[in-house]
């Protein structure tokens, strides 16, 4: 890499950093390291619940999956507007009205203790997890860049984080978003805008989108009703607001995003502001990874994207049979080109006969492809079986780093670990404040509190280390994080909408159905029983609303216990 690139990456980190350090250095008191303050203007408290949710994943993968499988990813988020309205209608003036530092802390108002630590340790659980996959995700890149071993990258990441989120806690997270989203959409914007123009010598805009679309990857919305497809328009719509409504509703890491809010009214409107804009953003992304694709029609690509295993298969007993399947895929990849080329000038020119013919040659092709990337795959498996397979998370990275000039490389890469270190730092940040307010015994003095949370932000900041050197590449990084989430998310969501819609039910009948709730998700999941994992957030909630109002009913009907 340039010596610009490395400039540019690491000025744009320590800026970061050291900005987040130094305008936090003063803050002292549990309302501010806790809780964030109560300052943020609502473009803040947006700012910052999007870069929360806007991880390195979501720039490593999201753009991945544009490619392998076009637009229907983006269904995901469907229900995400509608989760936003009853966040902003019930969450958010309940949260406001209890003056609460968690989610977990009204929990344990409504209900009792018992279930407060329940809750709490499912976040506790399933946070520092993810965590782990925040941290894991742009060290697959900085390792890639620096053929560094992947422990040691990882360790570079965490970091990182630790220091400025451990000086300043929720209120240095607050304060670094709004650079880091700068970062962030600068960064897709000029991606997007070089894509466009390496292929504008074969084809504008307009004719790569139809392109993409005849070869299937346009199709935003699947109207089909199957329970194992990850991504329709109703597991998005049903499936995918029952997690929002989860993820913003009662994750500590979002709720402590818009706590910080100057009042309610500045919080909602953070919120509003989430709900407009994301689902173009991920659009957005996606269509630079299935423009990405069109890209790659045209110009070489490996027969697996991550060049490491490349090697590693290039020094085994299979080397020879490497040569000849890559030999293959080369050939392959021509008739690809000329087929793309045939297609562009014979609808420019009119002539739809020579046009289907080319469209026909153009999918033999890529049908081909997807079988030899295949035997590489299984070449992997049979001679370094150590090495994953899946490679989708690699592909862009690689056209960043094979095909974007000096100085937007360093641009792009500080735009995936800016992206990294937002949602972290936001993640270690909840963590520390739910350990502190729901779990630990409550220190006498609020300085004493700060030094906890500090503590407990570093010793998060460990564990994320370690469950990130156990993740190896999962099919998709965006749909590992998303299936940890959706495992935990429904039950979690459950007590809250008891909490909120049951005033009758108390804590012993709640506590009993999240218990039971979660085994069912547990069981479905890791018994293989087809069923995506989007619907685990309606699944998990219903146990749970109708088992604890079934307990609380045989509670009441048993009566008070006689006395002696």
């Amino acid at each position: 890499m340039h010596w610009l690139d490395w400039t540019v990456l690491l000025g744009t980190l320590g800026f970061i950093v050291g900005y987040g350090v130094w305008r936090t250095r003063h803050t002292s008191t549990s309302e501010g390291y806790l809780r964030g303050g109560d300052d943020a203007r609502w473009w803040g408290v947006g700012l910052s619940v999007m870069a929360t949710q806007a991880s390195a994943i979501t720039f490593l993968s999201t753009p991945g999956q544009g490619y392998a499988d076009g637009m229907g990813f983006v269904q995901f988020y469907f229900g995400l507007p509608l989760a936003m309205v009853v966040i902003n209608l019930v969450f958010i003036p309940l949260y406001y009205k209890w003056k609460v530092f968690t989610a977990y802390e009204f929990i344990g108002q409504r209900f009792d203790r018992r279930t407060r630590l329940l809750t709490a340790g499912l976040f506790l659980l399933q946070r520092s997890m993810a965590a782990g996959i925040t941290i894991y995700a742009p060290s697959i890149i900085l390792s890639k860049v620096l053929h560094w071993p992947l422990a040691w990258t990882c360790l570079f990441i965490g970091v990182l984080v630790i220091i400025y989120t451990t000086s300043g806690g929720a209120r240095a997270v607050g304060v670094t978003h709004k650079q880091q989203m700068a970062v962030m959409f600068a960064g897709m914007f000029i991606a997007f805008g070089l894509v466009v123009h390496y292929l504008s010598p074969v084809m504008d805009l307009g004719e790569s989108l139809g392109l993409a679309r005849s070869l299937g990857k346009m199709q935003v919305v699947d109207l089909s009703f199957d329970p194992s497809d990850k991504y329709t328009l109703w597991s998005g719509l049903i499936g995918g607001f029952f997690l929002q409504l989860s993820y913003f509703g009662t994750d500590q890491s979002q709720v402590q995003r818009y706590l910080g809010g100057q009042t309610m009214k500045q919080a909602r409107m953070g919120l509003w502001m989430n709900a407009v804009l994301k689902i173009p953003m991920q659009f957005f992304i996606l269509l630079t990874g299935v423009l990405v694709f069109v890209f790659y029609l045209v110009n070489s690509t490996p027969v697996h994207w991550n060049q490491a295993n490349l090697a590693a298969l290039a020094h085994s007993p299979a080397a020879g049979q490497l040569q000849d399947l890559e030999s293959r895929y080369d050939g392959n990849r021509a008739l690809i080109h000329q087929a793309t080329v045939d297609w562009v000038a014979a609808g420019r020119n009119g002539h739809v006969q020579e046009q289907a013919m080319a469209h026909r040659q153009l999918e033999d092709g890529l049908a081909t492809d997807r079988e030899l990337r295949g035997e590489a795959g299984g070449l992997l498996e049979r001679f370094v079986p150590e090495r994953e397979a899946n490679d989708k998370d690699y592909i862009f990275i690689s056209f960043i780093m094979d095909h974007l000039p000096i100085g937007v490389i360093g641009l792009l890469l500080a735009m995936i670990f800016s992206a990294g270190m937002s949602s972290t730092s936001a993640e270690l940040s909840a963590l520390a404040t739910t350990s502190v307010v729901d779990v630990l015994p409550q220190p006498r003095t609020d300085t004493r509190r700060v030094k906890l949370g500090k503590w407990a932000t570093v010793a998060f900041g460990l564990l994320a280390l370690g469950f990130a050197a156990a993740f190896s590449l999962f099919e998709n990084l965006i749909q590992a994080v998303n299936i940890l989430g959706s495992l935990f998310y429904g039950t979690i969501l459950g007590i809250f909408l008891v909490a909120f819609f049951l005033k009758r039910v108390q804590g012993t009948a709640v506590f009993a159905a999240a218990l039971v709730a979660q085994a069912v998700i547990f069981v479905i999941h890791f018994s293989g029983i087809e069923i995506a994992f989007l619907w685990y957030n309606l699944i998990a909630p219903a146990v749970t609303v109708v088992l604890a109002l079934l307990v609380q009913f045989l509670l009441q009907a048993q009566g008070p216990a006689p006395g002696p």
